[in-house]
């Protein structure tokens, strides 16, 4: 999403009329500051009515750009969005979590803010356990030390890839209304009515055809299951604004199969602290039990499952204070 950003910049444009001669231990300090995750400040807050306090940066790391927006401090707890959104999902929690955490909400790669390499719209990347790697290393390059991480919809499912691939730097999840592919009740709902989209938007190129352009009219279908206002519509229709905005997240779409296949293959021993929770009038709600059943089958040993009253799918948008209290209580245990 096109943003004015506050940028400093190094150098100068006039043309070069003398040779400089920099020593070679700064050169080299310069390489190894270069070789480093570079996180970039830009201008907050963003006109999203948070205030000052939270600040809009983004990082390079696993050969992209993402963005997140930062802001309180205390223990760790990164938040990661799912479709048809971005970090805008949170914003409305995040300075009840600032109070007592370092808040991170990112972009997922090429949404909203974030990027992927330019001029490129190729298969591959976005599945669950790579767009992990994303926010491990965001994680690794602002220093974070055991983080609480959670997702919802999509992004559910990188939190769980998370937890599976840095057990050591988690201290617990939150898996918000999503199933799990390659876990028990997975399979059992995709018969389900309430998934005609993720066929549609799994065929490779005919999604991007037919809803660029049309995003207001697509998204809206699905933003009626839920209290959004006008204006957090029109912010998640700029959020996908580009072809490559859309092409994206339907390549997290496409990727499940891969998802499926890397978390059937994960039956070891974890230990990470997991809640699972859906929406009480969610399609998912009646298979909570079988997911958690599934999980702990599969090695997680601490798997807690919650309902959450007045939410259908969308849970931070239907019951915002709900969710922030559930955050608050699980992400503070065993907290540093």
């Amino acid at each position: 999403m096109p943003r004015a950003h506050a940028v400093t910049q190094l150098g100068s444009n006039r043309p070069l009329r003398r040779l400089i001669f920099i020593p070679v231990p700064v050169l080299l300090g310069c390489a190894m500051l270069c070789s480093q995750a570079q996180v970039r400040r830009h201008m907050s807050p963003l006109a999203t009515g948070l205030d000052d306090e939270f600040a809009s940066e983004s990082a390079t790391v696993n050969g992209i750009t993402l963005h997140y927006v930062r802001g309180g401090n205390g223990p760790a707890v990164v938040l990661i969005h799912g479709f048809p959104q971005d970090w805008f999902e949170y914003r409305a929690i995040m300075p009840q979590l600032a109070k007592q955490f370092t808040v991170i909400a990112v972009d997922l790669r090429g949404v909203g803010a974030s990027t992927t390499k330019p001029g490129t719209m190729k298969p591959g990347g976005y599945d669950a356990a790579n767009m992990a790697e994303d926010v491990h290393q965001l994680v690794a390059a602002l220093k974070l030390d055991r983080v609480y991480i959670v997702g919802h919809d999509i992004g559910g499912q990188v939190a769980y890839a998370f937890v599976r691939r840095y057990p050591e730097e988690t201290r617990g999840a939150m898996i918000l209304d999503t199933p799990i592919p390659g876990i028990a009740g997975w399979d059992e709902i995709q018969g389900h009515p309430a998934m005609w989209h993720v066929r549609f938007m799994q065929v490779p190129g005919l999604a991007e055809k037919l809803v660029a352009g049309r995003q207001a009219d697509y998204f809206g279908y699905f933003f009626q299951f839920a209290k959004f206002t006008p204006s957090d519509e029109a912010h998640y229709v700029k959020a996908y604004a580009t072809v490559a905005q859309l092409h994206a997240m339907f390549e997290m779409y496409r990727a499940f199969p891969a998802n499926a296949q890397f978390n059937a293959t994960q039956r070891g021993p974890n230990g990470v602290p997991l809640l699972l929770a859906a929406g009480e009038g969610s399609p998912f709600a009646q298979l909570v039990p079988k997911i958690a059943e599934g999980l702990r089958s599969n090695g997680c040993a601490h798997v807690e499952t919650s309902l959450i009253r007045g939410a259908v799918h969308y849970v931070v948008e239907d019951q915002p204070q709900t969710v922030a209290d559930l955050i608050e209580r699980y992400a503070s245990l065993n907290a540093p």
